[in-house]
């Protein structure tokens, strides 16, 4: 007589070794200053100096934004891809295939996606007067992919919604990270996907998976940010309108 085994005892006799490691993080990359109308309308009058917040003022910034990414194409000789039903996972592999550099832009998507946007109301006061109100909406709007390769944290991407606040969102993958960090320390090592199949030294691959926190994250969002098009301008960051980081979706893997 046969006794079935379970997935416990056949690991339990193959496994050499474990890694655990953050797999895929997706980030919200955001303003918190331009996450509520008070402070939409403190960017439009108490920042910029006009009389009233409305989507009238956002739409010049959103033109100039879009142009922006288009002249960074053009520039760059990149290929824009509007996508469609295809996975945009595969066509990043597509490009990442004929990449031979250390790092750069291999190229950039367009989508068109559901987002939360500004809107603005005309309301009535008691007397009959009209004014502009804000109030957030929803919208079906371009959403702008850069699908990149740093020399520290491999194939990542960042997207950009086109409507103001211009949210974002960050893309990484915590086990290419630190296969770069490996290769750099010089420990031998061999590759899944998304993974390792095998290390030389699993302790000191473990202390690198642990060490990848917030400080390198964010650091790898403003070198890029410094890179590519941005929505807001230089004096706008100097007066607090920042792009932030918050967690939206982590994965773990062992």
């Amino acid at each position: 007589m046969t006794v079935a085994r379970n997935a416990g005892d056949v690991l339990s006799d193959h496994t050499l070794f474990e890694v655990e490691s953050i797999d895929r993080m997706y980030c919200n990359v955001w303003v918190p200053r331009l996450a509520y109308g008070a402070g939409v309308q403190g960017f439009f009058v108490g920042h910029r100096g006009h009389h009233y917040a409305s989507t009238a003022l956002m739409d010049p910034m959103t033109k100039a934004f879009v142009a922006a990414i288009h002249g960074f194409v053009a520039a760059r000789g990149l290929e824009l891809v509007s996508f469609g039903k295809e996975r945009k996972d595969d066509v990043a592999q597509q490009f990442l295939a004929r990449f031979t550099g250390t790092e750069g832009v291999l190229f950039v998507g367009r989508a068109q996606e559901k987002a939360l946007v500004w809107r603005t109301q005309r309301r009535y006061g008691r007397d009959g007067s009209s004014y502009a109100w804000l109030v957030r909406s929803t919208a079906f709007i371009n959403y702008f992919y850069f699908y990149c390769v740093d020399e520290d944290f491999g194939p990542f991407f960042i997207k950009f919604g086109t409507y103001f606040p211009y949210t974002a969102k960050l893309c990484i993958n915590g086990n290419e990270w630190a296969k770069r960090q490996a290769a750099k320390a010089g420990i031998g090592f061999e590759a899944l996907d998304n993974g390792f199949a095998a290390v030389d030294d699993v302790a000191a691959v473990q202390a690198i998976c642990d060490s990848l926190g917030p400080e390198q994250i964010d650091a790898l969002l403003r070198k890029w940010l410094a890179r590519l098009p941005h929505p807001f301008t230089a004096a706008d960051r100097a007066a607090g309108y920042r792009y932030e980081l918050s967690i939206l979706q982590a994965e773990f893997s062992l």
